[in-house]
């Protein structure tokens, strides 16, 4: 077993935690401790010392601060909702006349970090401040780790913590010292929460479906690969949730949702992660125009509820999601900022375009993903407004209907907004032979190693045999839009836990705990 190296202070701290015990006071109580309040209530209604309101008090936080005034102490406490100063003074905590508790426990074993609970009644300073005068506090957890220090003066921080590495790898940590980061999360949750409540309202049925999947279908991405034990077969973890989805459309349900957790085995960058989240919906008796103008009305709405406002600060641009949003087609959109109309083009002329352009292409590329991989590399980044990019070629979109006026092309749109997609959407493919014949293709890409070309999934071709509604489906990149909402440059600072390459003394203490076995 790997034996646990201890920097001095957590030495030291080690050594408070015995002389805690030797006192007999337990540093890791399991009690209910009786919460009554919390700072920021305590600071937004605190105003008139005369009321009794606040004459009994009880909170609890973390210790993020001590002065030390000889018989009394200022610190800071943080709890849930922020910080409060509270005031301890050694006549006041003392039992029997045992001044004990505050020479030999506040000032000598407790630290920064410690988390304890206080009881009192709450005043306001000579200096202004509203604080908790202490008569009673208990230890409720040690803590033996010291947290990084950041030092504040006059509500500003300094020296804050912006280690990429210590923030997403410790966020337990980072939370604890840069509070404000909170509110990235708080704002997450808003997100959700308003997008689930437009949906409900609109009669729609939040499900779930399965992640570990025999088929990683539903989208062109490299799967994670498991093994099944018992079934002794392989699994994949679930790269989208679209074709389980639409089997609910095939059994009756005429409008269904899922914030789905996907992992998708690819590249890690500002806007990418393996693990992510999407919400995908789907509705029976609608095309891709009435999913453009309800896409309008979701952000539009969820703007409102996480910001108050349809304009929203990202970077250096001002971005609105006030309906209506901007509409151009692919082929449009490419011809407008390269010059080139790759609208008749097969493969040999979009290859000589990418040469031009000098955009990566490899002999697995077929019609589609030499299109996708030209507007990703010259147009996307151009669309900073919300703006649908429509009329996709048939080659890239194996899961949508053929467009009912144009052909070569299909109902399908993506949402781009600050240069990146946020939602793609389809008039729902609903022929089992055209789908049969689609994913047919798809394989022949796979066959020139296209890792991304999608799979045959035969059990969901037999559900669209049975016959499914014409339909219309999006996913929403949750944490992009997330992003977008709270100012964030990268989707590590949306996610609380994002994924990280092992740290080398987690791999090998993991390695030495196989050899034992």
């Amino acid at each position: 077993m790997q034996t646990q190296h201890l920097s001095e202070q957590e030495v030291i701290r080690r050594e408070k935690l015995s002389g805690l015990q030797n006192l007999g006071i337990d540093p890791y109580p399991a009690a209910l401790y009786p919460v009554s309040h919390y700072s920021q209530e305590i600071k937004a209604s605190f105003a008139d010392e005369s009321k009794d309101d606040y004459a009994d008090v009880c909170l609890a936080g973390r210790i993020m601060g001590v002065r030390d005034m000889g018989k009394a102490s200022f610190a800071e406490l943080q709890d849930g909702q922020g910080r409060i100063q509270i005031y301890v003074r050694k006549d006041d905590i003392a039992k029997d006349g045992d001044t004990s508790l505050y020479d030999q426990v506040w000032k000598k074993l407790l630290d920064i970090g410690d988390f304890i609970g206080v009881k009192g009644f709450v005043f306001r300073t000579k200096m202004g401040e509203i604080s908790i005068h202490v008569k009673e506090f208990t230890l409720l957890a040690k803590s033996l780790r010291p947290l990084p220090i950041v030092k504040e003066a006059e509500g500003q921080t300094f020296d804050a913590v912006t280690d990429p590495e210590f923030k997403y790898r410790q966020r337990y940590a980072d939370l604890v010292i840069n509070p404000a980061i909170k509110e990235t999360f708080l704002k997450r949750t808003r997100l959700i929460n308003s997008i689930r409540e437009f949906l409900n309202q609109h009669g729609a049925l939040e499900v779930d479906t399965p992640v570990l999947q025999s088929i990683p279908g539903g989208a062109a991405a490299r799967p994670f690969t498991t093994h099944h034990n018992a079934l002794d077969v392989p699994f994949y973890l679930r790269v989208a949730n679209e074709l389980y989805l639409k089997r609910l459309i095939v059994g009756g349900f005429d409008w269904v949702y899922e914030f789905s957790r996907n992992f998708r085995n690819e590249g890690m960058d500002r806007t990418h992660n393996p693990e992510f989240t999407i919400l995908e919906f789907y509705t029976a008796y609608k095309d891709y125009l009435w999913m453009m103008n309800v896409t309008e009305r979701l952000l539009e709405k969820a703007a409102i509820d996480v910001t108050t406002t349809t304009d929203v600060t990202v970077g250096e641009h001002l971005i609105s999601f006030k309906a209506p949003y901007k509409r151009i087609s692919i082929y449009d959109a490419i011809k407008e900022h390269t010059g080139f109309d790759v609208s008749e083009m097969d493969e040999a002329a979009l290859r000589a375009v990418c040469r031009q352009l000098r955009i990566e292409s490899d002999a697995s590329m077929g019609h589609g993903k030499l299109i996708d991989q030209i507007f990703g590399g010259r147009c996307e980044h151009h669309y900073i407004q919300p703006t649908f990019i429509i009329d996709y070629p048939v080659e890239m979109s194996p899961l949508t209907k053929k467009h009912r006026s144009k052909p070569g092309l299909v109902e399908r749109f993506e949402l781009i907004i600050n240069g990146k997609e946020i939602a793609n959407a389809y008039t729902e493919l609903n022929d089992p032979i055209d789908q049969r014949e689609r994913f047919e293709e798809q394989v022949k890409l796979m066959e020139r190693g296209d890792e991304e070309a999608m799979y045959i999934d035969y059990d969901f071709l037999r559900a669209l045999e049975y016959g499914m509604p014409p339909t219309s489906g999006i996913g929403f990149g949750i944490d992009r839009l997330c992003m977008l909402l709270t100012n964030q440059p990268s989707i590590q600072d949306v996610l609380l836990f994002p994924q990280m390459r092992p740290e080398k003394w987690v791999v090998d203490a993991n390695e030495e705990q196989k050899d034992d076995q």
